[in-house]
């Protein structure tokens, strides 16, 4: 589950980790007031407005309507008006989002932190994520912090330095050393951010974090170390221990029909192919996309039902699939080990009947157990479905379907 970025900063403080501080702003009324708090706390007449989306690249992105960018500093209140009214509403284009882009419900008004002159600030980059090959936590960080970082790590790899730590453990005191010492860093500098990281790191492992990425990460004049952005991803898997932040999901930033499967407990995922994928087991998922690639076609989802598929879940999953105009075809491919393939089949048919006319072929392939009993009873069904029980022949179905 992503969070929006000043959602990650509240969790964040709870492990006394120093974040810029700010106010979540739904209106331009909301945006005026907060810039008001930060300029009586701070002194400081500048201030921060940021679209809250789910995606990266906000400060070179645009929005379509206005053409303002989605980070901008203001320099007084007048200037907090506009960007809030030309960035609230619109449709931030970057490019992460594609050209479709996000409509922006959230700005983020907050504290500036570059108060004082160019040579005394710096800023960073610091993430932690899973590192699969070693099955470690890895930390990755850079002293070439801020917007250019996918630059950096294409041209100059050899910037970005990396840290593995054991996830039984926690992460020790030379590892945070190591990383101040890394990023050039002395004095009080030095030891905030070993007391930074060290926390950083204790927030990715209490929260169960997916990703946890600070960029930049900043040192102020005043030799503070400060999470200036920061976008955190949660395990879905591990949200039944943490209730708070699951109340956090902000559903209307996720596609639709993901969200009406995850409804039905269907795990779903959108694709931009042709062809409809309804099947139970993830593996066998992921080889039936594999044949309907090789057959000419482009799986237009990933859908795994589970193991125990029935009417319900299939009426379900044909109804999802059927809200993408590009579909041309669906292919059903079930595996009858815990569930019964004559069971399967009674639920396509069911669930044909309950939706009405289906405008686009439907392939059924079903193997293992009462598989011949399942074919049987879709044949003579009447309905316009077609049934296969080898992956060749349903290979060849889906050919001439999308032909």
């Amino acid at each position: 589950m992503n969070l929006h970025e000043y959602q990650a900063k509240e969790l964040l403080k709870k492990y006394n980790v120093p974040v810029q501080e700010g106010f979540a702003c739904s209106t331009v009324h909301e945006a005026e007031e907060a810039y008001r708090q930060i300029k009586n706390q701070s002194g400081s007449s500048f201030a921060v407005v940021k679209a809250q989306i789910h995606a990266g690249g906000r400060g070179k992105g645009t929005v379509k309507e206005t053409g303002i960018n989605g980070v901008k500093v203001a320099k007084n209140i007048d200037q907090i008006t506009e960007f809030a009214k030309g960035i609230l509403g619109g449709t931030l284009v970057t490019i992460q989002t594609g050209p479709a882009g996000k409509v922006v419900n959230k700005i983020l008004v907050a504290q500036d932190m570059y108060y004082d002159g160019p040579s005394e600030r710096k800023e960073f980059y610091l993430s932690i994520l899973l590192d699969r090959t070693k099955k470690q936590n890895v930390i990755m960080y850079s002293t070439e912090g801020g917007m250019n970082i996918e630059d950096v790590a294409h041209d100059t790899p050899e910037k970005i330095f990396k840290e593995w730590v054991h996830p039984g453990g926690p992460l020790q005191g030379f590892q945070a050393r190591k990383i101040a010492f890394n990023l050039g860093l002395s004095g009080e500098a030095f030891k905030n951010c070993v007391k930074f990281v060290t926390n950083l790191y204790n927030a990715y492992v209490g929260l169960d974090c997916g990703m946890l990425e600070i960029n930049p990460l900043f040192k102020a004049a005043d030799d503070k170390v400060i999470a200036v952005d920061c976008k955190m991803n949660i395990d879905d898997n591990a949200l039944m221990r943490h209730a708070d932040v699951a109340a956090m999901r902000d559903t209307t930033e996720e596609d639709p029909t993901e969200v009406e499967a995850g409804n039905h407990n269907l795990n779903f995922i959108k694709l931009d192919g042709n062809v409809g994928c309804m099947v139970n087991g993830a593996g066998l998922a992921m080889a039936t996309m594999d044949m309907i690639q090789l057959s000419g076609g482009q799986p237009a989802n990933f859908l795994d039902v589970g193991g125990t598929a029935n009417a319900q879940t299939v009426e379900a999953g044909f109804k999802i699939i059927l809200k993408d105009p590009n579909v041309k075809a669906i292919l059903i491919n079930i595996f009858g080990g815990i569930v019964r393939c004559d069971r399967v089949a009674a639920g396509v048919i069911e669930a044909y009947k309950t939706i009405g006319d289906i405008p686009v072929p439907i392939i059924v392939r079903l193997q293992g157990t009462n598989a011949e009993e399942a074919k049987k009873l879709i044949d003579e069904s009447g309905l316009k479905v077609q049934s296969a029980i080898q992956l060749s022949e349903a290979a060849d179905l889906v050919k001439q379907a999308v032909a």
